[in-house]
């Protein structure tokens, strides 16, 4: 299955739920208390940072979203000045609605050596009233969305008034997804996509020995709640999709180590509705949020997940085990590669016959940075620089050899008898070439240089080069 980065900056999101203000206590626990066997902890860094439907909000607007809009509930205090001046610093178009003599809803964790030693929480539901509020601003709102995601965390805004954000919704065509919190899933009927972990599904199905069993009490669960489709979040396990009349499709975590999977679920919704906004098919669209979850369950509290992140995620799960790209694909994989703060480097060749020479000389570049391209001349190049004769093997298959090479990242071909239009595309922080040449007969040194770029010559192992080897054949064959 192709997975691929849609379009995500023609999405107009809505987002309506509970909205929280997440704070961070970090320091180090290196002593106990002689009042109570409790660890003191020595606070170094305070950090605060949107939660609940606000992560969500987040999660949208990293991933690049025309524009996000977020609904909820506030108390009128510092949390909530706060959290409106976070979002609209990120441009999020936050309408709160302020309930007097009420509290903005606030966590707060205390974490010792990224350890959470203990979690505060300060709130107080808010009443089927105070979420009346809310609906004319929605009506105003979902005319201009193409998503709405319902954030329910149980705290009164989606509880109180679900099915009245799902029906205008419905009506007017938009895709509804819920995260849901309550096990009454008549508050969900009629959703596009509902997406309980496992937990919160088996608190409304019972208990579920197998995955066989789940996916029964799922389609049940569906049908009598006129649900379209399921996405069941499983932690380290992954994630299941069903949808009435489509075989059922179970996506494992690639993460091996889950760090954190607080606001995994915020960044999985957020996701898959930004994909359904674009018109993506449901099945790929839970493919691209699995790889969202295994990017964030790998970080420490809520957090969200980046287009170079997850451009990162595809090309390794669909190229990386080729390496074989396009020039296209090669300068995106680039770009996001610098975004993280790696060295580019890159070599270029036909690499007929591939020797240990060869293999001694790439493990050379790849030390010098992060990222090593081969560029490799097509057949028809080959036969230009080389004669009639040449190459004994095709493209393909040179490539083929070189992308299984543990120390190549990305193989690209080209056509020009030189790849200087290929490396100034590029442009490489260091530009590698092997043998006896001298830097100013290196196609594209120039321009590497003149991006402050470095242009290194290294030697290839004695004894070993492609002629020889074809020559010592023939003779073996004569």
């Amino acid at each position: 299955m192709m997975i691929h980065i849609p379009p995500f900056d023609t999405v107009r999101a809505l987002v309506v739920g509970d909205i929280m203000l997440d704070r961070y206590w970090h320091g180090s626990a290196a002593r106990i208390s002689p009042e109570a066997p409790v660890p003191i902890l020595n606070v170094k860094k305070l950090e605060e940072r949107p939660g609940g439907a606000g992560n969500v909000a987040l999660n949208l607007q990293s991933l690049g979203c025309q524009s996000t809009t977020l609904l909820g509930l506030t108390g009128k205090d510092d949390p909530a000045d706060t959290l409106k001046k976070q979002f609209h610093a990120l441009n999020i178009n936050c309408q709160f609605h302020t309930v007097n003599n009420a509290h903005t809803i606030t966590k707060l964790r205390v974490i010792g050596r990224n350890q959470q030693l203990i979690r505060l929480d300060f709130e107080e539901p808010f009443s089927v009233t105070d979420a009346e509020a809310l609906v004319p601003s929605f009506k105003q709102n979902i005319a201009q969305a193409d998503v709405l995601i319902l954030s329910d965390y149980g705290k009164g805004v989606v509880t109180h008034h679900a099915q009245t954000f799902i029906k205008i919704a419905r009506k007017t065509g938009i895709p509804v997804l819920v995260d849901p919190k309550s096990n009454d899933f008549n508050l969900y009927r009629g959703a596009t996509v509902v997406t309980p972990n496992q937990k919160e599904f088996e608190a409304v199905v019972g208990p579920c020995a197998n995955q066989s069993e789940l996916i029964v009490k799922g389609h049940q669960l569906m049908r009598s709640h006129e649900i379209h489709a399921l996405l069941i979040t499983q932690s380290e396990h992954g994630m299941t999709l069903l949808q009435e009349g489509v075989d059922p499709l179970h996506l494992p975590t690639r993460v091996r180590e889950v760090y954190d999977v607080t606001g995994a679920g915020d960044t999985v919704i957020s996701v898959i509705a930004a994909a359904i906004a674009t018109k993506e098919p449901l099945h790929k669209a839970a493919v691209l949020a699995n790889m969202a979850a295994g990017i964030v369950i790998k970080k420490l509290g809520a957090s969200t997940v980046s287009i170079p992140e997850l451009r990162r995620s595809i090309q390794r799960q669909e190229t990386s085990s080729s390496g074989i790209l396009s020039e296209e694909d090669l300068l995106e994989a680039v770009a996001d590669a610098r975004k993280q703060g790696e060295a580019i480097v890159m070599t270029n060749g036909c690499f007929d016959i591939l020797h240990a020479g060869h293999v001694q000389y790439l493990e050379q570049a790849k030390e010098l940075g992060q990222r090593l391209v081969i560029a490799v001349n097509d057949d028809l190049s080959v036969k230009r620089l080389k004669g009639d004769t040449r190459p004994i093997n095709s493209l393909e298959s040179r490539m083929t050899l070189l992308s299984a090479l543990r120390v190549v990242d990305w193989v690209v071909p080209f056509s020009e008898d030189t790849p200087e239009r290929l490396i100034k595309a590029v442009s490489p922080d260091i530009l590698v070439k092997g043998g006896d040449y001298k830097i100013p007969e290196i196609a594209g040194a120039d321009h590497v240089l003149s991006k402050n770029g470095k242009v290194k010559i290294l030697s290839f192992k004695p004894g070993y080069s492609t002629s020889k080897i074809i020559e010592k054949a023939k003779d073996t064959v004569c």
